[in-house]
């Protein structure tokens, strides 16, 4: 019988920059063996539905990886939400020091990427990898897409095209960005920004009224933001297997944050997608010295609000409040293991 060993192959690599990562044999070698490891494993059986996909598929192969069809292997990377969860939870990860060097999730983009490579890009991940784009292009007729948006008959279009679901609730767009909002505040005196917003693609387009508070909240406690240029973390672009223009993005949000940085201030990012592409994701898509020190740099919203608290000089005195919070900690906020802080941050409030 032809074992398939834990062992990386001489084709493990999760760096875009890379060589290795465009070939398709290595790629190849690398799925089986992943795949070999997680079917004996199963211990992420109950996450996103990658790992049923992939576990189904081997069982009706009477356990074999290699008996996979390609159309199985396409199931199981297509299935993949990119959530992180599984490297969370597995125990053979590069974090661990384990010697599979296992991480699913990168391997899943590496395969997306050559998949993009080989066969092109259909039009539904051209317009999902540019939220930012989509956003601006929204946002002249904010009116118009809010209304369209609501229409059965545009969403069932919408459903057929680009494969998003007619009864999804879509996010509302709005005339005025919070970046055209901040710049018309007045400026603080001198440089006595302590630290910068990002905002990211949906807060700035879709809900700018969560970066607004965040401006009066942290002012409360004395701390001034700025918000430098900057554009899509890079995400959704990643996702789809398009690398070259999550690397383009990466590198513009490095050049545009590196000088704040280097001048002592935290980058805080509102969503935790985008904290999670800033720490995890852009020293390798970028390579440089710089992304490190932008990735180190990075923190979550409430990370700083709760070292605020720690340090006592987090302002309380707030009068109003919402009442009972349903709140579900996001999957990219989990996979940067820092633990409760916005759940923590929360029950302050009166």
């Amino acid at each position: 019988m032809d074992v398939i060993r834990g062992a990386p192959t001489a084709g493990l690599t999760y760096n875009p920059n890379d060589p290795l990562y465009w070939n398709q044999p290595a790629l190849a070698g690398e799925i089986e063996r992943v795949f070999e490891i997680c079917h004996g494993c199963r211990l992420c059986f109950n996450l996103c539905p990658s790992f049923p996909e992939l576990f189904q598929a081997v069982d009706r192969h009477d356990g074999s990886v290699r008996a996979l069809t390609p159309a199985e292997r396409d199931r199981v990377l297509d299935t993949c939400y990119q959530c992180k969860l599984c490297y969370v939870k597995c125990p053979y990860t590069p974090d661990d020091q384990h010697a599979f060097q296992l991480d699913f999730p990168r391997l899943m983009t590496r395969a997306a990427a050559l998949r993009r490579k080989e066969k092109g890009t259909g039009l539904r991940e051209r317009i999902l990898a540019r939220p930012e784009a989509l956003g601006r292009a929204a946002k002249v007729t904010a009116s118009i897409a809010n209304w369209a948006n609501r229409q059965p008959i545009l969403r069932a279009g919408l459903e057929m095209t680009l494969g998003i679901h007619r009864e999804k609730l879509l996010p509302e767009f709005h005339s005025e960005t919070f970046e055209e909002w901040f710049r018309r505040q007045p400026a603080p005196a001198g440089d006595s920004t302590k630290a910068v917003l990002f905002t990211t693609c949906f807060v700035n387009y879709n809900n700018p009224q969560v970066a607004k508070d965040a401006v009066e909240v942290f002012a409360k406690s004395g701390v001034a933001l700025s918000c430098p240029k900057q554009n899509c973390c890079g995400m959704p672009a990643l996702e789809s297997g398009d690398v070259e223009l999550a690397k383009r993005l990466a590198r513009s949000n490095v050049e545009s944050l590196l000088p704040h940085v280097e001048a002592g201030k935290k980058i805080l990012a509102i969503n935790p997608t985008c904290s999670y592409m800033l720490r995890k994701e852009y020293a390798e898509l970028d390579g440089t010295e710089a992304a490190r020190k932008v990735a180190a740099a990075t923190m979550d919203l409430c990370e700083y609000l709760f070292q605020l608290k720690q340090a006592g000089t987090f302002n309380r005195d707030f009068r109003s409040t919402p009442g009972k919070i349903g709140y579900h900690l996001p999957c990219h906020l989990k996979a940067q293991n820092i633990g409760y802080r916005s759940r923590d941050m929360m029950r302050l409030i009166p």
